[in-house]
């Protein structure tokens, strides 16, 4: 099967193929999708779906998936109901007018996926032609892609017909390279669903898929930041002294880092442009896509107001951020950062992780969600996405840690877990980091320099923890010492690592034991 095959039309209506930007926002408007803000940006509202549907993704459980899939983290589907689901996507399609873009998901060309994307909405294929890579017009010549996606918001899955738990439904069929979206007009899942596939093919490959920011420093030092959303993945790697990779999703190959997308996805919500000043311009350049923004009458973006969602996100290309790279490329990076937004004020700003530890904190994708972010949500609550992405790996967690640990070793990579989540106590009776200290403590440790300070290791997680660094208060370094109560702290401290050791009771028996060794545990509390 060639991928022309893969989804071929039945008498549709018009088909527009690899339309230009500013075509596709005067159709997005014609169409009545979405409005002008003041700035020139396209604002869109995705209705129900404010963020990814994850109970609705279903992958094909086939021959090729049956023993290479981590089936404890996706749920199956027959081959006989994505069948039914093909047909009827095909009969849906019949007579719509359809937006195609043809593109790269990868800046290297020894390793870039070509994917036709078949989008029912104009404001969709904008916003996937900003967040992939654009071939040039040669490359356009002959397209033959390796992966599709069709996104139509507008079927109706039927759950007995289909085998799916809804009308909405994410449907991933790896030997047929291709997936079906319905029933949701939240723009996240065909960039997901390429990322998905791509986090399944590379491994097979020796590539390291990763979803991480990253940038490189001045000499040609590149940094990854591993983290999932909310934590300051895209904040933190838009660093004016430093060239932007990518914001998102990144592989890592024997030649170094790459970019596997042309854009950024930022969360807008709360942002100013004094604490993240490109990114505030690029959401509000002619252009940008801003995903369930609030806007006021007068049509400029409020985004305090988390009317519509906490997830209010915006989409631009990276060229509207003046230090990106356009070829997204970059050599073996010399510093792994893992980010974590810790609302029980446990942990401390930054800390030097060992490799073991590094496979420990990977595996475990620790992070804290707050009320307020997902519906329903009282307090707060701790997160464990394996990988910093569990629902975007396919493969057993081993697979991708193995890879890490391996490729740390072979290039000597530092690595460093940093809170961006809150000192002085937990949520509700502490703050949040402030930002410009976690801007310090980065900047020493990409340049090298805070690995040359002196360190203490800290009594429950072991890693190393420094215990001054210029430039920043000494006591906001070790987290006991700015709470209050101390033995409010230890109390949470103790809840914490129960947490953090039942979590990773499912990976025991598929690491080391230097990396089990890694776990936190409960001694002595640090002075």
């Amino acid at each position: 099967m060639t991928g022309t095959d893969v989804f071929p039309l039945r008498n549709p209506g018009k088909i527009y193929r690899n339309t230009g930007s500013v075509e596709l926002i005067e159709l997005a408007l014609q169409r009545g999708e979405g409005r002008l803000t003041a700035d020139g940006a396209l604002a869109v509202e995705t209705g129900h779906h404010t963020g990814r549907s994850a109970a609705d993704k279903f992958t094909v459980r086939d021959d090729r998936t049956e023993d290479t899939l981590w089936w404890d983290n996706n749920a199956a589907l027959s081959p006989e109901h994505f069948d039914a689901l093909y047909e009827d996507f095909l009969a849906h399609a019949e007579g719509r007018d359809l937006f195609v873009q043809e593109l790269h998901a990868g800046a290297d060309p020894a390793h870039r996926l070509t994917a036709r994307i078949y989008t029912e909405l104009a404001w969709h294929a904008l916003f996937i032609r900003y967040l992939l890579r654009r071939p040039d017009a040669a490359a356009l010549e002959g397209f033959e892609p390796e992966f599709t996606v069709v996104n139509l918001p507008s079927f109706r899955a039927d759950p007995e017909r289909h085998g799916v738990r809804s009308e909405t439904v994410i449907a991933c069929n790896f030997s047929r390279r291709l997936v079906l979206i319905g029933g949701t007009s939240y723009a996240g899942e065909t960039k997901k669903s390429v990322f998905s596939y791509l986090n399944y093919l590379l491994p097979e490959k020796g590539i390291m898929p990763m979803h991480c920011s990253a940038n490189q420093g001045p000499d040609g030092d590149s940094a990854v930041f591993f983290g999932l959303s909310g934590t300051g993945k895209t904040t933190l790697s838009a660093d004016p002294q430093r060239t932007l990779l990518g914001d998102d999703e990144h592989g890592w190959s024997e030649s170094g880092i790459f970019n596997f997308e042309g854009g950024c996805y930022a969360k807008t919500i709360r942002l100013s442009r004094e604490a993240e000043p490109q990114i505030y311009d690029a959401v509000s350049s002619f252009g940008a896509v801003l995903e369930n923004v609030v806007l006021r009458e007068d049509r400029t973006p409020d985004f305090d107001d988390g009317a519509l969602t906490e997830n209010a996100r915006g989409a631009y290309p990276l060229s509207f951020i003046p230090n990106a790279s356009a070829g997204g490329r970059s050599g073996h990076p010399r510093n792994i950062v893992m980010l974590t937004a810790d609302a029980f004020g446990v942990l401390p700003p930054i800390a030097r992780l060992s490799p073991s530890q590094a496979m420990y904190h990977f595996l475990s994708g620790y992070t804290a969600k707050v009320a307020g972010t997902e519906k329903g949500l009282q307090g707060v609550e701790a997160t464990f996405s394996t990988c910093f992405g569990a629902p975007f790996m396919p493969r057993h967690p081993s697979v991708y840690g193995n890879l890490l640990r391996d490729l740390i070793a072979e290039h000597g990579v530092d690595c460093w877990l940093v809170n961006t989540g809150w000192t002085g106590g937990g949520y509700g009776v502490g703050h949040r980091m402030p930002i410009n200290v976690t801007r310090t403590l980065l900047n020493a440790a990409l340049s090298g320099r805070l690995a040359g300070f002196e360190m203490r290791v800290d009594p429950i997680f072991g890693f190393e923890v420094p215990k001054a660094v210029d430039g920043t208060e000494d006591t906001i370094l070790n987290p006991r010492g700015t709470w209050a109560d101390t033995a409010a702290y230890d109390a949470q401290a103790a809840k914490l690592v129960e947490m953090f050791v039942h979590n990773f009771e499912k990976f025991e028996t598929h690491v080391d034991q230097d990396v089990r060794a890694a776990a936190p545990a409960l001694r002595q509390a640090a002075e």
